[in-house]
């Protein structure tokens, strides 16, 4: 059996929960260092997750000096991002890094420019894409039971009371949560946003401090038209965090609730003001709520076992990135935004 590949995790905080919790069935990976500006918050995860071997510390240059481990997991702040993800190449690990892959498109130019330059693997955790729902809609679609897809719509509706910064950050929709919903929409429609139009708004009531409700409309690479419609401000009849969706064909329609509720029907008959249709089974694979995290964790590490290119390699995320960049643009200037890379 190979060796276990050698991983220190970097920020400590709320999120690595779900890493942590991918992590401790996960076999071929050894966490060996655990780093945080605050030394309790790794300290306390040490311990919870008992990992007694692992070192703990505050300076992520020194363990990785000390330790030369084969991975780093990167689930920092974005502000942290840049810092964090050089680092790590310079000391010849491959990263896999919390979404977003940087907190501007200049910096995720200048991590792509440097993880081609270490010859290192740099991949996003894009959970959401991994579910085995997702996966089944997908799948579906390739068939083209419902002819080719002309459309593609989500909705995003809940009311979370954070606290703390997201309560008083700009744009806290567009950067914080869309690109979750942008990556789905890339992975079902098959192509790449070319322009946008965005309108971002602060609702009445909302306990947020800007930019809490969002309307986009993306012009994708190979002629469908993909709409996002969400809000952190809307409290009742929520959708599931992965979003409401309906995948619109030229002989039918397919809908995903974001949960276990997949339903399509496709055209029947030639005849008729409204023509028939016929109901179509999607088929729900074995364990389709598998763990997006260990999912991609898993297709990571296979990739820097194998010398392969991981799905959510920063070559293919960052035009999710720049969704979210173009969105907020066109929000801005009240204008259609071009997007590129």
């Amino acid at each position: 059996m190979n060796e276990a590949l050698r991983a220190v995790l970097v920020g400590c905080g709320g999120i690595t929960g779900a890493w942590f919790d991918a992590l401790k069935s996960m076999p071929g990976v050894s966490v060996v260092g655990l780093v945080d500006l605050q030394i309790e918050a790794a300290e306390r995860r040490q311990a919870e997750y008992q990992l007694t071997a692992a070192r703990v510390g505050t300076d992520l240059n020194e363990m990785l000096r000390a330790l030369q481990p084969d991975v780093v997991f990167d689930c920092t702040i974005p502000a942290a991002r840049v810092s964090v993800v050089l680092s790590a190449l310079r000391h010849g690990c491959h990263v896999l890094s919390e979404k977003p892959l940087a907190p501007s498109m200049a910096d995720g130019r200048r991590l792509l420019r440097a993880a081609e330059k270490s010859g290192r693997l740099f991949a996003v955790m894009q959970n959401r894409r991994f579910d085995g729902r997702i996966r089944a809609v997908r799948d579906f679609l390739s068939r083209e039971e419902i002819g080719g897809v002309t459309t593609v719509n989500s909705d995003f509706y809940l009311g979370p009371h954070f606290g703390g910064f997201r309560e008083q950050m700009r744009h806290v929709l567009l950067l914080d949560m869309a690109i979750h919903s942008f990556d789905q929409a890339r992975l079902l429609s098959g192509g790449d946003a070319v322009a946008v139009y965005c309108r971002e708004w602060n609702p009445a009531g909302s306990w947020y401090g800007h930019g809490a409700s969002a309307v986009a409309i993306f012009e994708m690479s190979n002629g469908i038209v993909y709409t996002y419609r969400g809000s952190w401000s809307a409290e009742g009849l929520p959708t599931t965090w992965e979003c409401d969706w309906r995948i619109i064909g030229s002989r039918g329609t397919v809908t995903w609730n974001g949960n276990n509720e997949i339903r399509a029907q496709k055209t029947a008959g030639e005849a008729g003001f409204i023509r028939p249709v016929d109901d179509v089974t999607v088929t729900l694979p074995p364990q389709a709520e598998s763990s997006g995290h260990a999912l991609c964790i898993a297709e990571f590490l296979h990739g820097v076992r194998a010398g392969k290119t991981p799905e959510t390699i920063c070559t293919d995320n960052i035009k999710s990135l720049a969704m979210v960049f173009a969105a907020i643009k066109s929000a801005q200037t009240g204008r259609r935004v071009s997007i590129k890379i």
